[in-house]
């Protein structure tokens, strides 16, 4: 799969050029021919990152489509059967549904599987509403299906490589904290903070407490430095000092056997009696004198 070296960052136009691209099968179509298309016969784009559209939006963008109509039109490429893949434009396309819309006008591009790809996730980087999580997933979504490395990508965006790092990390939190950044409980510093904790329970546990607790960044990049401290140094176990008591008994024990008893106990209490033997016959007159 060759790599595009068009810049991302520069706009759709410059990312695919301008010509008529043949399909697999060999037809070819009018690139940018604006048409106006069944809303049945066109199918969602599976490569589509934004995960949530919200209701009261895609209401109040139905009700301005039944009004004035459906002004921007929405980017397909031709598939198979007669049938359109949505490139751009999968909330408007809803809301046309909820519009009662039956045909939506559309500009038909004639790309292939990697370019709908780009052009998919390019418009949706390209937006400001996208949360941090879906962000990610873009850029990982370029990464793999076009081949490219952390460097390449951030040279076609035209953003720092360290950037694209940062939110490429995210990918690597837990679930509930993906959730949590996805539904913007906690901002994108909150989640660079929590990258470096890789035990998944107690990052779970410092994302409820940056919640219930409304934890700010620098706070919650002191908690998780307090939390990988202790982590890399445990506490000593306390040392158990015996009773002047216990200690008289442990030796006048250890005469009355010939052996050396040992106590141990811990803060709760809890403890072992030992009494070690050297042999077999050893171990018969322990036995003999405790009887």
């Amino acid at each position: 799969m060759a790599k595009n070296d068009k810049p991302l960052g520069r706009g759709l136009g410059a990312l695919l050029g301008g010509g008529d691209i043949p399909t697999s099968a060999g037809a070819h179509y009018a690139v940018g021919n604006n048409s106006f298309i069944k809303l049945e016969s066109i199918d969602v784009n599976p490569y589509q990152p934004r995960t949530q559209f919200d209701e009261a939006e895609l209401q109040d963008l139905a009700q301005s489509i039944k009004t004035y109509g459906l002004i921007q039109p929405v980017t397909v490429r031709p598939i198979e059967n007669g049938r359109y893949q949505l490139i751009s434009g999968e909330r408007r396309f809803r809301a046309a549904k909820l519009a009662g819309l039956t045909e939506i006008p559309a500009f038909v591009r004639t790309v292939d599987d990697v370019q709908s790809v780009q052009m998919a996730l390019v418009e949706n980087i390209q937006r400001s509403d996208l949360n941090a999580i879906e962000v990610a997933l873009c850029y990982q979504l370029l990464i793999d299906e076009c081949h490219l490395n952390v460097e390449e990508l951030s040279d076609k965006l035209g953003k720092d490589r360290s950037t694209v790092s940062n939110y490429l990390r995210l990918l690597k939190l837990a679930s509930e904290t993906q959730i949590a950044v996805r539904d913007k409980k906690i901002s994108m510093g909150h989640a660079r903070a929590l990258v470096v904790v890789e035990d998944q329970d107690l990052q779970n546990k410092i994302v409820r407490q940056i919640i219930s607790e409304g934890l700010s960044v620098r706070q919650t990049e002191t908690l998780v430095k307090k939390y990988t401290a202790d982590a890399k140094n445990p506490k000593t176990k306390v040392k158990i000092t015996l009773s002047d008591e216990v200690r008289t008994f442990q030796s006048d024990f250890s005469k009355k056997l010939k052996a050396k008893v040992n106590i141990k106990k811990d803060i709760t209490g809890k403890g072992t009696l030992t009494i070690p033997f050297e042999s077999d016959d050893d171990l018969k007159r322990i036995m003999g004198l405790l009887q």
